[in-house]
């Protein structure tokens, strides 16, 4: 297992207009015209998009074979040029990076490192390995390459250095109050799936002293129930301070929800009602219906909750320097 002795946290350098983003492929393969859709999104916010050709090899289902996706990611933490790296999409696969990616490498040339669904293993691996903050939020073929499917105002705050911001319960995030309650904690989690198959692995989860962010996509409200009590039968809620579920968007028993006469909601309920911890639900990071909004995992966050409203507060900026942006949320 890893360290359970904290690991002083490594803050990667803010992102600026001009500079030069890495794309990676660390699991399932992608489709070109999805690809080159997202780039060029990125190119309209002043972004430089770079990608190595071998991104688009097939193996399986995967990005190519575990050896290219590892050397890819390794080269993309190497190169001085590449200042931010964001992921091309999930799928399956990054579990096979787990043992081969160069841990030294990336805390010696820390950078800002962005995905989610199968990434949420790397996110959380690399951040409980090295203490690199990492962030769970849109990627390239998938959000980029969509109108509408970037929250530009959590993606700013979060990865050009905003000291301090917020994120309400509304509309806007999506989510709303579940229990009521107030924590702080470090921000930590991603995709409900990876993080149960974390369990029993040199890389399982520690979620301890957490703000736990949990989502997922397409799964029916009895597999959700499941992966939950089982984080709750191995302890990882033992320690948990608050906790925020996504949009879980699908999780449905069929597509007529209207033959489901209870809600997942009763569903999270039922298994994490008893922690006596604040918990919200909806807001929307990682798989989403819109504006996939930006979490840095590994900084000091704030959930409150009440009867009618919330918010998840970033207390710390999430790199360095810090350069406040315009759109940042005030506390």
């Amino acid at each position: 297992m890893l360290k359970t002795v904290p690991i002083p946290r490594i803050k990667p350098r803010a992102l600026q207009p001009g500079d030069t983003i890495g794309i990676v492929a660390p699991a399932s393969n992608i489709k070109r015209e999805m690809l080159e859709s997202g780039c060029e999104a990125l190119r309209r916010l002043g972004y430089k998009p770079f990608y190595l050709d071998s991104i688009l090899q097939k193996d399986l289902y995967f990005a190519g074979s575990a050896e290219r996706r590892a050397r890819e990611l390794d080269e993309m933490f190497m190169r001085d040029e590449i200042r931010a790296i964001i992921c091309a999409r999930g799928g399956y696969g990054a579990n096979y990076l787990l043992d081969t990616i160069n841990l030294e490498k990336i805390k010696a040339h820390p950078k800002i490192f962005v995905g989610y669904s199968d990434i949420t293993t790397l996110l959380t691996y690399i951040l409980d390995s090295t203490g690199l903050v990492t962030f769970h939020g849109p990627m390239v073929a998938k959000d980029f390459a969509h109108s509408d499917g970037v929250d530009l105002g959590s993606w700013e705050a979060a990865l050009t250095g905003a000291s301090a911001w917020v994120l309400n319960f509304d509309s806007e995030s999506g989510a709303k109050p579940l229990l009521a309650g107030s924590a702080e904690g470090i921000l930590y989690g991603g995709c409900l799936s990876m993080l149960v198959a974390s369990l029993g692995t040199p890389y399982e989860i520690h979620t301890t002293g957490t703000i736990l962010f949990i989502e997922d996509v397409a799964a029916k409200p009895y597999q959700i129930d499941r992966m939950l009590m089982q984080l709750k039968l191995a302890g990882k809620f033992a320690g948990v301070r608050g906790i925020v579920f996504g949009e879980m968007l699908d999780c449905s028993q069929n597509s007529n929800k209207k033959d489901q006469d209870y809600t997942l909601e009763e569903v999270v309920l039922r298994v994490i009602g008893d922690l006596g911890v604040p918990v919200a639900y909806g807001l929307r990071s990682g798989h989403v219906s819109r504006r996939n909004v930006t979490l840095p995992f590994g900084v000091r966050a704030t959930l409150n909750v009440d009867k009618n409203e919330g918010s998840l507060r970033i207390l710390e900026s999430a790199t360095t320097p810090a350069v406040v942006s315009s759109r940042a949320s005030k506390p």
